[in-house]
């Protein structure tokens, strides 16, 4: 409960005693470039062999003369968009970002340069981590989208290269029974997620105390409980989900 209390003291925080807008607009581009653009490759490289591998695993589970190939890649698609691209992209920017955000404030913190922002009068907790969130609201989210494209674009290629199933009925499966609020599902998925690895992780590194050690072990922590943040989120959204679709 203790850490509870802190950590809404924390993100209240962030909106005290803050700086001038154009001060918190350039710490949100350098940001939005470590967070975001730094994080391209691993996505894309992680998405096009998570799409390959769903295709081809959902099309040996569906071997019967009855089921049309079409249904291989409809069932992807919802994979994808529901599931695979927010969550697990999501424990990969947790892994990334998450350890990088505590890591780097733990050692800030250990520096004594947290304590030299506040000795200036400056809210150390608004200008060095709101700008992190607030980047990664923006940027998870795009990074989200770049992988359910990709993902597809895997599952594509892989597909029709194995022979499990052809182009045209691919892109036939992706597009029955379309339904748009699955993207949208899949961006409210990727701010939530976002909000919880950021501030998670920059709560664990802002009030981290002794020495290298124990920055590890924050960056560590962080990383966990991101991860368990980011799983309990999805139960709820996905409790939400289906009250949406029952209605």
């Amino acid at each position: 409960m203790k850490s509870l209390g802190l950590y809404v003291i924390f993100i209240g925080n962030l909106f005290k005693r803050m700086e001038s807008f154009r001060t918190y607009a350039s710490l949100t581009l350098n940001e939005c470039i470590k967070v975001g653009y730094n994080s391209v490759f691993i996505v894309t490289v992680i998405s096009l062999f998570m799409g390959a591998v769903t295709t081809i695993q959902v099309a040996y589970n569906l071997v019967s003369p009855f089921i049309p190939d079409l249904i291989i890649a409809n069932v992807a698609r919802d994979m994808t968009l529901l599931e695979l691209s927010p969550t697990i992209i999501g424990l990969v920017f947790a892994g990334k970002i998450g350890s990088n955000i505590a890591s780097e404030l733990g050692t800030m913190r250990i520096t004594e340069q947290v304590d030299a922002l506040e000795v200036m009068g400056i809210n150390a907790t608004s200008y060095l981590v709101l700008p992190k969130i607030v980047a990664s609201l923006i940027m998870f989210p795009m990074l989200v989208i770049i992988s359910m494209f990709l993902t597809l674009i895997g599952g594509y290629f892989a597909g029709t290269m194995v022979g499990v199933i052809s182009g045209t009925d691919f892109i036939s499966g992706i597009r029955l029974n379309f339904v748009p609020f699955a993207i949208y599902f899949a961006i409210i998925k990727a701010i939530a997620f976002s909000f919880v690895v950021a501030s998670l992780s920059a709560f664990k590194g802002f009030y981290i105390k002794g020495g290298a050690l124990e920055v590890g072990v924050a960056s560590t922590t962080a990383v966990n409980n991101s991860c368990i943040g980011i799983l309990a989120a999805d139960y709820v959204l996905a409790n939400l989900l289906a009250q949406y679709l029952g209605a």
